[in-house]
């Protein structure tokens, strides 16, 4: 958290330190949208603690020029519109808004409540139109022959003579996207609506002269950038990685700031993707998933979590998977049980965790998500009242609040997102498939309902149990998990098998654990050792063996039997070695 120390140290002496950020509102945006307000929204929350005056401001791009079909937009009616100012850009479908500026932004904007980001929102047609940036579009559209050297110089961009920062919107076909201006008398511009101008619009061809000012025409991305900066007094705003690049959009606009408005640059605060697996996300390529999507998935003090435990400039590729998702909730627990017993837990530790609150915090008791997801599937089971049980108390509102929260977290993403085989479902009869374990999973499976039927009836005992009974079988731990797995759930992987079974009828479990035929012959042969190999085991144990029990046992009229020896070490482990007896 030392990033937020720097903002504060390189602030300008200024009345009000006002804050950034912004998006094109070109698609349905992605969670990794989210990365860049929260991380202004931490800077934030961080001076307000300084008692630094500060506000926040946040906006959308509404005039950029519509240059990609949302998904599912249909192409034969939407690709003519390619090129024109998105806030004139229809919505497809129902909506509440006329626009798609407004129609995908407005539901984002409507997650900065959820997350508790207090931004005042703003949108660009309501700075173009009314004519807020005339004197600053004068001032660039005077001076490009500076602009084109600050390209040349800082990005090594060549721009022609006859270049100029700006576009018009098309008298002629309403496009902004396709039109290039070439002239300035001071009064108006001289452009042409190009076909060829980008590949993503056909321009009309139509050529002629028109005012730039109050909303007839944009500045580009660089330039417009910088124009925000002076007229919006912005001290601090950051940007992903691909703005940040040595000679990139963020070095021109520094420049411009600079030597044509004679403003100070805002304090940068560089931050990295938040990627969907391998893949950048892409709100009009519709790659990853949407901000609505994980808004209404995670619980938002875990959503903030996920966002601003990394540090800005630390890459995040994340995936809704069981083991990630586990990990998320794992972890915020941890820490949100470090910070209340202020036990371990380190200033930037705390900070993290402070700045992820959404409301006032208090300290609680959570269930593990791994447990809830698991309730969630078993039809018998009133959440609640499990909870209680395992807490030993009566629930405090806040913690009911907590536990309907991460119970609609693990709904919708078994929904939404798991895989099937991270799913389960008890199966009613013993499944096909099981028939394929063998004698000695079928060994280790009543070992483990032995031990189980002789320990309390609760997950932490379960679930070790089965150690124990890998132990006594032998087995590895893995294919005893494998074969509990298999009867219950007809998978090779599953929950914890401690809170699955705990939750279980106990006369479910002894006869699915029992069900499957078992030779006890053959047990005895697969993982009997001979007594060779035992004299080498108890030579190598010497000294750690605590206690050591025998006892014999025969089949077939005595013709086959076998000695059990049980040995206990010093670390409290069990362990059964069989020899067999002629």
């Amino acid at each position: 958290m030392a990033w937020l120390d720097n903002i504060v140290k390189r602030l300008p002496d200024v009345e009000m330190q006002v804050i950034n950020d912004a998006k094109s509102p070109s698609g349905e945006p992605h969670v990794g949208s989210l990365r860049g307000i929260l991380v202004h929204d931490a800077a934030y929350r961080f001076l307000k603690s300084k008692n630094i005056p500060v506000k926040y401001i946040y906006g959308s791009d509404d005039y950029d020029p519509f240059d990609a079909l949302p998904p599912n937009y249909p192409k034969d009616v939407y690709e003519k519109m390619l090129g024109i100012p998105l806030c004139n850009i229809p919505v497809f479908g129902k909506s509440e808004h006329k626009d798609i500026a407004m129609h995908f932004i407005s539901d984002f904007f409507k997650i900065f409540g959820e997350l508790n980001v207090n931004a005042e929102m703003y949108y660009m047609r309501d700075y173009y139109v009314p004519g807020k940036f005339n004197e600053s579009i004068d001032k660039i559209l005077s001076q490009v022959e500076t602009i084109r050297k600050i390209y040349l110089d800082v990005s090594n961009s060549v721009r022609s003579k006859n270049w100029y920062p700006f576009q018009v919107v098309c008298e002629k076909c309403g496009k902004l996207g396709s039109t290039e201006v070439t002239g300035y008398d001071g009064k108006e511009v001289t452009y042409s609506c190009r076909k060829d101008l980008v590949s993503w619009a056909t321009g009309c061809g139509n050529e002629g002269k028109m005012s730039p000012f109050d909303g007839n025409g944009k500045l580009p991305y660089k330039v417009e950038w910088a124009v925000k900066w002076k007229e919006m007094g912005i001290t601090i705003e950051g940007a992903g990685k691909d703005h940040n690049t040595r000679g990139g959009s963020r070095d021109v606009a520094n420049a411009i700031s600079r030597q044509i408005l004679n403003y100070q640059p805002p304090v940068n605060i560089p931050y990295e993707f938040f990627n969907f697996g391998s893949q950048k996300m892409s709100s009009s390529g519709g790659v990853g998933v949407s901000a609505r999507a994980m808004a209404d998935f995670l619980p938002p003090e875990i959503l903030r979590y996920l966002m601003l435990a990394p540090q800005p400039k630390k890459v995040v590729s994340f995936e809704p998977s069981e083991k990630n998702i586990t990990k998320v909730f794992n972890d915020f627990d941890r820490l949100h049980r470090r910070v209340h017993s202020e036990s371990g837990v380190k200033d930037f530790e705390k900070l993290t965790y402070d700045l992820s609150q959404v409301f006032a915090d208090e300290d609680y008791w959570t269930a593990d998500f791994t447990l809830i997801t698991t309730f969630l599937q078993l039809p018998h089971i009133d959440i609640y009242e499990q909870c209680e049980k395992l807490k030993g108390t009566a629930l405090t509102e806040a913690e009911k609040t907590n536990l309907t929260q991460r119970a609609k977290s693990a709904k919708y993403w078994l929904d939404n997102f798991a895989k099937e085989d991270e799913k389960i479902t008890i199966q009613e009869t013993l499944p096909e498939s099981a028939n394929e374990l063998d004698v000695v999973h079928r060994g280790f499976l009543r070992n483990y309902l032995d031990l189980i039927n002789k320990s309390d009836w609760t997950d932490k005992s379960i679930q070790s149990a089965i150690f124990n009974a890998a132990r006594i079988t032998p087995i590895d731990n893995k294919e005893g998990f494998k074969a509990v797995y298999r009867v219950l759930l007809d998978k090779e992987r599953g929950p914890k098998a401690g809170n699955l079974i705990a939750y279980m009828e106990k006369d479910f479990i002894a006869k699915r654990f029992t069900e499957l035929e078992f030779d006890k012959v053959d047990f005895w042969n697969k993982t009997a050792i001979s007594q060779a190999d035992f004299d080498k085991w108890k030579s190598e144990n010497d000294g750690k063996i605590t206690n050591m029990e025998e006892s014999s046992e025969y089949e077939n009229d005595k013709k086959t039997g076998v000695l059990e020896i049980k040995a206990t070490l010093d670390d409290g482990k069990t362990y059964m070695k069989r020899i067999i007896q002629k």
